[in-house]
């Protein structure tokens, strides 16, 4: 009976140290383990995060090239980049035409005003073909043609004025007189002898090319 009493002393503490050991390595171990709801809180957060990076960086760049399409056009409306682009089609025809046996014509149209390039493919020069047309544009009401001037005489302000190029240079050479939106002249002259096409300011005097009685010997 002692001993039985003995050994239940003796036993009991060993019991509740073995208690107390369960439950703390419980708490230890669920100490560590992660906490999964605040990771994957966090990692939904990091990727709306990015998600909004991106949409940002979408939609800043749909506005810098909205932008310069706007700037473009604006700077395309000017005076002097419509006249830039006409003096640019018209080099265009003369190097074309020199490198070539090809002949081009630039056309001015001054009651439509507008201009075209084209290749000259067929003997009917008054007949322009479709397939033809190489560059046509438009003037707006910052660039105004007033009229058209050739070196041999020939003048129109109603009609359209025809200049064409071949290997050996321009057929005639002139000025064309345009107004900008504060009502100046520009004359854009075409020279046949050297082939320069400049840009001038003011209604220029053209420079005609001298005939045979002109020249003393």
């Amino acid at each position: 009976m002692v001993k039985r009493a003995l050994k239940m002393i003796y036993s009991a503490p060993m019991r509740t140290n073995c208690v107390v050991c369960d439950a703390s390595c419980m708490m230890r171990s669920s100490s560590d383990i992660p906490n999964t709801q605040h990771t994957m809180r966090n990692t939904r957060r990091g990727f709306t995060m990015i998600e909004l990076m991106v949409v940002i960086l979408v939609v800043s760049m749909f506005v810098l090239l909205a932008q310069i399409h706007l700037f473009g056009l604006l700077r395309k409306n000017t005076f002097k980049a419509q006249v830039q682009e006409l003096i640019s089609t018209m080099q265009m025809a003369a190097r074309a035409a020199a490198e070539s046996d090809r002949r081009y014509e630039v056309i001015i149209d001054l009651p439509e005003q507008k201009y075209m390039l084209r290749q000259i493919t067929t003997p009917d020069l008054s007949q322009v073909l479709e397939e033809e047309i190489i560059i046509e544009d438009n003037f707006n009401e910052n660039c105004r043609l007033l009229y058209v001037w050739f070196d041999d005489g020939e003048f129109t302000n109603d009609d359209r004025a025809k200049f064409r190029a071949g290997h050996s240079g321009w057929q005639y050479g002139g000025k064309i007189v345009l107004l900008d939106e504060k009502e100046q002249a520009y004359s854009i002259v075409v020279n046949r002898l050297n082939r320069m096409i400049t840009l001038e300011q003011g209604d220029v005097e053209l420079i005609l090319p001298k005939t045979k009685d002109d020249v003393p010997f």
